[in-house]
């Protein structure tokens, strides 16, 4: 299968002709391809329009290679540019210093050029897979999530969407302010990543969509076992979150989002799900809508709850047809 990962590669070599070797060679394989002479203009060309990656000479004028890197990775602009190093004495030091300074990577002159490519590919899809993660759980962000039932999609295989959502989160972070908040959005992923891990094992998938709300991709007959650990689990999390006294009452006195004041109780999750188990699901926008249907209306029921698609998605299947299931 053809490896799709590409972009725009800088490279520095103050060897003209190993410059246009490169270029020539990645461009062949699918990049876009700028050249600088030495590291004074790579870092301006760097800084002006960032590229996705800098393949770097150590020894050039005006300007090594080392410096280069410590500079690029100071500037906030190109602080996340992925970065390889090019070495013709390959020395441990050098290498050591290199990736000190910041580089992700190193090739030692002279090189064979698929491995420059294969390297050039690694580097750039790691750096992808950290930019879809979510800073706050460590979890697979958007990106993910939508290549996965992408791919369960075209596979064809039975699978479905479980959307999860926190009930009442707003009304705790205001309480106790965003740094208890980010705890409690941490400790919920783990928590949903073990849960699922245990009962589902490593077919299933967990994402971080953002804030408060999560995505877990199982097979249709893991969705229930699934719900009840993740509800068995948080039921015993949930009052670690809060003040002793708070957790003790099992409420707290606050303000929803229109201003109104009242008592709310300790979180909760709410589950929707889409599943193939009862209808063909062709397009992610399609299995993403009916999730968030379902979970929509697990929220209308206090407490934990669990509520899935029944319906067949024929013009006669009513939204009648559907199961809840509470903690």
């Amino acid at each position: 299968m053809t490896d799709e990962i590409t972009g725009r590669v800088l490279v520095v070599e103050d060897e003209a002709a190993l410059a246009r070797l490169l270029q020539v060679e990645l461009g062949a394989s699918g990049f876009e391809v700028m050249l600088a002479g030495d590291g004074e203009t790579a870092l301006t060309a760097a800084l002006a329009e960032p590229p996705d990656l800098i393949l770097a000479d150590v020894m050039m004028p005006r300007m090594d290679g080392f410096e280069l890197i410590r500079r690029l990775r100071a500037d906030p602009r190109t602080e996340d540019v992925s970065i390889i190093m090019l070495t013709a004495r390959g020395l441990k030091a050098d290498k050591l210093e290199g990736l000190t300074a910041g580089a992700d990577d190193y090739l030692t002159k002279p090189f064979d050029n698929e491995e420059l490519v294969t390297r050039v590919r690694g580097v750039l899809r790691r750096a992808r897979h950290l930019r879809s993660q979510s800073p706050l759980t460590g979890l697979p962000g958007n990106a993910r999530i939508e290549d996965e039932i992408d791919a369960r999609i075209t596979s064809r295989e039975p699978f479905a969407v479980l959307y999860l959502d926190l009930d009442h989160f707003k009304v705790f972070s205001d309480r106790y302010g965003f740094l208890r908040g980010d705890e409690a959005l941490r400790a919920t992923g783990l928590l949903i990543r073990e849960a699922v891990r245990r009962v589902a094992g490593t077919r299933a998938f967990v994402g971080h969509i953002g804030g408060d709300d999560f995505v877990v991709l199982a097979a249709p007959e893991d969705v229930e076992p699934v719900s009840r650990e993740v509800f068995a689990r948080f039921a015993e999390l949930a009052p670690t979150l809060y003040d002793p006294q708070d957790a003790a009452r099992g409420f707290i006195d606050a303000e929803d989002r229109q201003g109104r004041s009242g008592r709310f109780p300790l979180l909760t999750i709410s589950i929707g799900v889409a599943s193939t188990a009862v209808r063909g699901l062709t397009h992610r926008a399609e299995a993403v809508a009916i999730a968030t249907e379902m979970k929509a209306l697990a929220k209308r029921t206090p407490g934990s709850r669990l509520e899935v698609d029944r319906r067949s998605g024929d013009p006669g299947s009513g939204p009648q047809a559907r199961a809840g299931t509470e903690a």
